[in-house]
């Protein structure tokens, strides 16, 4: 999952950033709500979700959601704030916010909720994806392959989904880093092709059927 962090307080948007990257989320940080939206106008087809802050720098958090959703902008919004009364979270929910969280909260709160909208839209659409003999359920966070779970970190789990949405097709590591890496990452580094061969190793050793092809000079492709 890729996440747009949207947090004007540095230490509270490095503290979260560094949490979700540890769990093996790919995260990106804006501290201000005009480079925000425009960032999000240009590539929200990129991230399954956003943690919005409500009073940023720029363009507020109310403003952002509610003009993100006129231009039709459906990814999941969590919006996070310090205001707690009532009338505050009717009006992030309002603007088009799936959910409110305020703060200061538990980190594991943060999870539960994130978890939760990163289901919805997968489980309207596809709530396991099938390859072979091998299964992956976005909602349990597991992929079995002739009964066995197979062991896989987040990092391996996304790779794996994303590689299972497009069995056959050839997808290029700069797709892959796009998807699973946030903008800081270093581009020239073998962060991808490590990843890949950790998961194709455990495909070979759990699935007889399905397996990572190389490209040479392209990228990678599932095979099955």
């Amino acid at each position: 999952m890729r996440i747009l962090l949207v947090e004007d307080e540095p230490k509270l948007a490095r503290s979260i950033a560094r949490a979700l990257e540890e769990e093996g989320y790919a995260v990106d940080v804006e501290k201000d709500g005009l480079a925000a939206d425009r960032r999000l106008s240009v590539h929200h087809g990129d991230y399954d979700l956003v943690i919005l802050d409500l009073l940023l720098p720029g363009k507020d958090g109310i403003a952002l959601c509610r003009d993100a959703r006129e231009r039709g902008i459906v990814t999941p919004v969590l919006m996070l704030t310090a205001r707690d009364a009532v009338e505050d979270r009717v009006l992030g929910l309002d603007c088009g916010a799936d959910d409110y969280l305020v703060k200061p909260f538990a980190f594991v709160e943060l999870l539960s909720r994130i978890r939760a909208l990163g289901r919805r839209p997968r489980a309207a659409h596809a709530p396991v994806l099938r390859v072979g003999s091998l299964a992956l359920d976005p909602a349990t966070q597991e992929a079995r392959c002739d009964g066995h779970t197979l062991p896989l970190t987040l990092k391996e789990f996304r790779l794996l989904e994303y590689f299972m949405g497009r069995p056959h097709e050839v997808v290029s590591r700069q797709d892959l880093f796009d998807h699973l890496w946030d903008f800081a990452a270093n581009q020239l580094s073998r962060v991808v092709d490590v990843h890949v061969n950790n998961l194709r190793a455990k495909l070979i050793k759990h699935c007889d059927d399905v397996s990572i092809e190389t490209i040479r000079g392209i990228g990678y492709r599932l095979r099955f």
